[in-house]
């Protein structure tokens, strides 16, 4: 790394190194049975530098020469974006908590049981549901070093579980599921397993609901699944300095209802997302997204922080080491509120939970549009789950359904690595079903 900065900056005015190893144990599962275990390893370095004003970029996997890196770097400058960022020097990074030596350390033979323990309690209550997931463990390192003095790296652990049922009747298919991670290690399958339980009790027996406009509650997996994306877009930097967002302009505006706070939070121990510095090596904190219904801050990379005159919120993101940097989110945090699921439920004289939708981020996301096919949801009657619906889509728009929020549930939890936020009870939502309006 130190020869490819070396040689990096006798052809440009600033660079940066990136480089990334990991090694990864997979554990497959498919109807019912282990499938397949394998593991992998990668090693790839990205450069970045500045030439003339202009960014170069190129990166490479396994051995590369240097030579041939800057070589490139230097070709794709002539073209690349103008450059108003400037690296970052050492500076102090937070403590966290993202690696476990027993994570680092855990083989194949206890991952095997975690997955057969989900398959176990699910299939054996219900020997029609076909089990397929993955139990994965990963461990990691991450370095960077740039022309301003930076040299910062970590390690961190990684292990996650998702498992996905399904049952087939006819035309008719249900799919149920849930997924946890953490960077500590974790052994037991209660909560996948348990979740999974629950949604199927409860979609034991058919509903329907006619076309119109009614409350919706979103479980967490639902938040996660309808909101999560146009959320991530409004808040990302790039598409606010190309004013493609509709938040835009609308830093310190009451948008939203005043029970709704949210964070992206990188700094969280034992989270896989949690990082001490993004992947230009700027220091992470916790970034004020909503506060009590007002938009406050967006999420910034270098470039973009440029662009607007801010800095950085330690957001920039490479989808893989080998990929551009951007603005990204890592762990958006809804705080959670005083009511219980039961008492919202209690709450609906007509309306619908939603736990997963299809098609949710196919629509126009810079708008704030969400919507699909309920996947899995429910039909609730004068307060109580009468049964699971299909043939049905919900649809709406972050800035109308999340302007008046009717409840913000006690139930927060994580929902895969990304998300922790309690259930939402949306009032006037566009619901659409065969058979036509109410």
């Amino acid at each position: 790394m130190e020869k490819l900065l070396e040689l990096a900056l006798r052809e440009s005015q600033q660079a940066e190194v990136f480089e990334v190893r990991s090694e990864s144990r997979l554990v497959h599962f498919e109807a019912n049975r282990l499938k397949q275990v394998e593991t992998r390893q990668s090693s790839s370095v990205a450069l970045r530098l500045v030439r003339d004003g202009r960014i170069g970029f190129s990166s490479a996997s396994g051995a590369f020469s240097p030579e041939k890196l800057v070589a490139m770097a230097v070709e794709t400058s002539s073209f690349g974006a103008p450059a108003r960022l400037a690296f970052p020097g050492a500076r102090e990074l937070p403590a966290i908590r993202i690696f476990d030596e027993r994570v680092a350390a855990l083989e194949a033979g206890p991952m095997i049981e975690m997955g057969a323990g989900v398959i176990e309690r699910v299939a054996g209550r219900y020997g029609d549901i076909q089990c397929e997931g993955l139990v994965s463990r990963h461990v990691g390192s991450v370095r960077i070093i740039n022309s301003n003095g930076l040299d910062s790296s970590f390690q961190q652990t990684g292990l996650a579980l998702s498992m996905e049922g399904m049952r087939v009747e006819d035309t008719d298919m249900l799919f149920v599921g849930d997924a946890v991670s953490s960077s500590d290690l974790f052994l037991a399958a209660d909560v996948v397993a348990g979740t999974m339980l629950r949604q199927i009790e409860l979609a034991s027996s058919p509903a329907s609901i006619g076309s119109g406009n009614y409350p919706v509650l979103f479980t967490p997996l639902g938040v996660g699944a309808a909101l999560l994306g146009p959320l991530a877009v409004a808040f990302n930097g790039k598409n606010v300095v190309e004013k493609a967002s509709r938040l835009a302009n609308r830093q310190g505006e009451q948008v939203f209802d005043a029970g709704l706070s949210v964070w992206d939070d990188a700094t969280l121990d034992g989270r896989p997302s949690s990082t001490p510095f993004d992947d230009e090596g700027t220091p992470r904190r916790r970034i004020r997204l909503i506060e009590s219904g007002v938009v406050r801050e967006f999420i910034y990379d270098l470039q973009t922080a440029a662009e607007v005159g801010a800095e950085s919120t330690g957001s920039g993101q490479r989808a893989n080491a080998r990929s551009q940097v951007r603005p990204g989110m890592s762990a958006f945090v809804l705080d959670e509120g005083q009511v219980t699921f039961e008492e919202m439920l209690a709450g609906m004289d007509e309306g619908l939970v939603v736990e997963e939708l299809i098609g949710a981020n196919q629509g126009n996301l810079l708008a704030g549009d969400f919507g699909g096919n309920v996947l899995l949801g429910y039909k609730v009657e004068k307060g109580e789950i009468v049964g699971r619906v299909k043939d049905t889509m919900v649809a709406g728009n972050i800035m109308d359904v999340l302007r008046h929020v009717a409840a913000v549930g006690s139930d927060r939890r994580w929902v895969g690595g990304s998300l922790r936020t309690p259930s939402l009870l949306c009032d006037d939502v566009s619901v659409s079903a065969r058979g036509g309006a109410a």
